[in-house]
């Protein structure tokens, strides 16, 4: 009788979950075609049928990002899907067929498979460098114009270290105007060569051919819609790059506070007893309880001493010590408390972290360009003054005290005991690391990049 009641209960489900597997490949093509479809949707809707052009003056830069993220969503799907459908045709072998037959399951046609992988493939196949393009090609970069009119397409574009480098070099490198980014104006693939000095050194002075690629520029017939267009661009990746920091700091926090009033806490709240529950997590918790108590008896003692009324009686100094120890038992109760839910929330905010990091990889090429652009935007005064302002905050003489106090608040966070032996440890060997690692790279990249900066860095720090 056992036996009959558990197959009648288990036999529905696994037969269910049986056919589940059966329509994989069927699920996965019937998405992948659903998200070519969407694209194909959002062409005729608003690029009369066309290939999304995300260069299209007819939109403003928002309405582009919102079709660029939805786009590769789409694609992404389509992409997904795709794998898994051929995935499971690969773990499918002839059985498959008879046992869906069986089970009731009725496969598509191979013309209806067929028909379906070219609609999809044809759509994917007009995006295949989506990601570049989505990434900084299409948010920084653009068909620029090169000295004979020819259009060219440049990813590797390397921005100049400061703006004499651009006046000067701005026929055979890059040009510069106050309203738009750095911009090639000739790159060839010998350029891409390390150039000896020997190349360097030209046949006329270099003043007289940027004078030269300068009214070549301005008689460009084409000039003035470049500018409007490098300008669109600058301005779509400020907003994007402002757009992912801002969320790189939002959604961990918010992660952090939902997981922790609506995930963790109640679970914490359910299997907690007031029996088990802890009032000190540490010894230090516990030595500041008995502080605060015994200030609060001392006080209250003095108090008794030297006012007019008449003087409390020991009985009620005991009474009054006590409801001051529950106070301070429940407050150091739900600290601890708190302690333990911030350990678990936090790992939910690096996970949440760390997802948007993986998500959001075009947003990081973008993310980075931006800072290249302000970065190389500054002055080698500037440069000196942040690099300064940067060492002397986290490996200078006064950094110890904020490593101490950014250390004890972690453990405080935490529940965790504050090691002094620890924190001296840290204090001794990570800074030293840093700073280390700092002057490293100023001496690997930065005085290959802007000597200049490195040489006001020096004098301002002596």
């Amino acid at each position: 009788m056992r036996n009959t009641i558990f197959s009648e209960k288990v036999y529905p489900f696994v037969l269910s979950l049986y056919r589940w597997y059966l329509r994989t490949p069927e699920r996965s093509l019937e998405e992948a075609y659903k998200a070519a479809l969407n694209i194909r949707a959002l062409e005729n809707e608003h690029f009369n049928g066309n290939k999304i052009d995300f260069n299209s003056p007819i939109y403003s830069s928002s309405v582009m990002d919102y079709f660029a993220a939805d786009l590769a969503q789409q694609l992404k799907i389509a992409r997904m899907r795709l794998t898994e459908f051929r995935f499971s045709r690969w773990f499918s072998n002839e059985s498959n067929p008879k046992a869906a037959r069986k089970a009731g399951i009725e496969y598509p046609t191979p013309a209806a498979v067929l028909e379906k992988l070219r609609f999809i493939d044809d759509i994917i196949s007009k995006y295949t460098i989506l990601d570049d393009e989505i990434a900084p090609s299409e948010v920084a970069d653009s068909p620029i114009k090169t000295t004979n009119s020819a259009p060219i397409n440049d990813k590797s574009i390397t921005y100049p270290t400061n703006r004499n480098e651009i006046d000067r070099n701005n026929l055979v490198e890059r040009t510069y105007t106050p309203t738009s980014p750095p911009q090639i104006v000739r790159r060839t693939e010998q350029s891409k060569r390390p150039r000896g000095k020997a190349d360097t050194t030209g046949v006329l002075p270099r003043s007289i051919l940027s004078t030269i690629g300068r009214l070549q520029i301005e008689l460009d017939p084409n000039a003035e819609k470049d500018v409007v267009n490098n300008f669109r661009q600058a301005q779509r990746r400020s907003i994007i790059s402002i757009r992912f920091i801002l969320l790189l700091i939002i959604v961990p926090l918010l992660t952090h506070q939902l997981s922790k009033a609506l995930v963790v806490g109640p679970i914490f709240e359910h299997f907690k007893t007031a029996e088990a529950e802890q009032v000190f997590l540490n010894s230090e918790m516990e030595e500041e309880a008995l502080s605060k108590l015994h200030r609060f008896e001392e006080r209250l003692k003095f108090e008794n001493l030297i006012s007019n009324a008449p003087p409390l009686s020991a009985e009620a100094i005991e009474t009054e010590v006590k409801r001051r120890a529950e106070e301070i038992a429940l407050e150091f109760r739900h600290e601890s408390s708190n302690a333990i839910k911030n350990v678990f929330s936090d790992i939910f905010s690096v996970g949440a972290f760390i997802w948007l990091l993986v998500v959001s990889k075009p947003s990081i090429m973008v993310l980075k360009e931006f800072f290249d652009n302000v970065v190389y935007g500054l002055s080698d005064s500037a440069k000196a003054f942040i690099i300064i302002l940067f060492t002397d905050v986290f490996v200078g003489f006064h950094s110890p005290h904020g490593w101490e106090v950014i250390l004890e608040g972690l453990s405080r966070h935490w529940g965790l005991p504050a090691s002094r032996d620890f924190i001296f440890l840290f204090i001794a060997t990570f800074p030293v690391i840093l700073d280390t690692i700092f002057k490293y790279w100023i001496f690997r990249y930065l005085n290959r990049i802007s000597p200049s900066a490195v040489a006001t860095y020096r004098n301002m720090n002596e």
